[in-house]
């Protein structure tokens, strides 16, 4: 009986750390993962996997997080933090020579006010279109109007 009993309590402080996955700015990274650079607000990372099973350990990872977004594009995944973490962006190319290269940078205050911008911006342009277009319409329709209202004055 003792044994099972020191077993149990060697698998529970044991498997934790079988399980336990390096972190960067709160981000998971792969374990045994070669650094290429690493900067307070940039990690970049060479692992000796696939790009498809880098992606699965990410979604593995990342699962019980709400506001991640996932974006497949030509030359890697982008996968990013619409939330609350430290971690803004994880990059993992899809050049599988030597492995995947994955890249975690840091939210940055650049980032946010660059999209703040971005979106005031944006808002006006495109109340600016709705203001032509409708200034558009209204002088063709009031043209259309008299046209008609002389047609049935002089008619």
């Amino acid at each position: 009986m003792k044994k099972w009993i020191y077993l149990t309590v060697m698998l529970i402080f044991l498997l934790p750390l079988y399980s336990y996955a390096e972190k960067f700015l709160e981000a998971p990274v792969i374990p045994g993962a070669k650094v290429l650079q690493e900067t307070k607000s940039r990690l970049e990372v060479q692992s000796g996997l696939s790009h498809d099973k880098a992606l699965a350990f990410y979604r593995e990872q990342l699962a019980d997080q709400e506001n991640i977004k996932y974006r497949d594009w030509k030359d890697a995944t982008y996968i990013e933090d619409d939330g609350k973490e430290k971690w803004h962006s994880i990059t993992i190319s899809k050049d599988d020579k030597q492995g995947a290269t994955i890249v975690i940078a840091k939210d940055s205050w650049t980032w946010i006010m660059g999209t703040l911008i971005l979106r005031y911006i944006g808002v006006f342009v495109v109340l600016l279109f709705l203001f032509l277009g409708m200034s558009i319409s209204g002088g063709l329709i009031s043209r259309a109007v008299k046209k008609m209202e002389s047609k049935k004055s002089g008619g």
